[in-house]
């Protein structure tokens, strides 16, 4: 496995059809051939990986998520994380718009695609594998399960153990045998 610590990637959401009705200016822009973000007129910000606005759910997939599919198949561990304020586009990227027909989805639907097909090839060549997935959004300093059922509330919390180490418990783990 190549060395892949932590990469941080960065997309820049379109302008929202309100804000150009009230004629908003764009205040980050991302400097084309360069992994780099303009922030106003003098704030230069690196990323391993920067998409700008007319980025596909597909682009920021293949570049980002795709290789972390692989070698969870592999057998390593592997997280995605986002991050951003809200109406950034943090759903949208990971989920997709639910109210089209978003033909690719967002990059969790994509990578659980990938995900049964590298599965089902091993399995195929007579390996038996078995995957198991958290799906956990913090936010306003609650943590929710989002395999748990929408009607179905559940308190999740951070927890440290007797060595230190921290982590999440009581999510509703998904694990698939194959």
């Amino acid at each position: 496995m190549t060395e892949m610590c932590v990469r941080v990637a960065v997309r820049v959401r379109p302008m929202l059809p309100a804000e150009l009705l009230h004629q908003h200016q764009a205040c980050v822009r991302v400097l084309p051939g360069a992994k780099q973000v303009l922030l106003g007129t003098d704030k230069l910000f690196n990323f391993d990986q920067v998409f700008g606005p007319t980025a596909t759910q597909r682009d920021v997939y293949c570049a980002s998520v795709k290789p972390l599919v692989r070698y969870v198949v592999d057998g390593f561990n592997a997280t995605v994380f986002c991050y951003g304020q809200t109406g950034s586009g943090k759903s949208y990227t990971l989920g997709g718009r639910r109210d089209t027909d978003d033909e690719d989805g967002g990059v969790v639907d994509l990578a659980v695609q990938d995900l049964f097909s590298l599965l089902e090839e091993k399995r195929s060549s007579g390996d038996d594998m078995q995957v198991t997935v958290s799906y956990i959004e913090l936010y306003m300093e609650e943590l929710r399960d989002l395999l748990e059922m929408p009607h179905i509330h559940k308190d999740l919390h951070i927890r440290e153990d007797e060595r230190g180490n921290t982590g999440e418990n009581e999510n509703k783990d998904t694990t698939c045998l194959v």
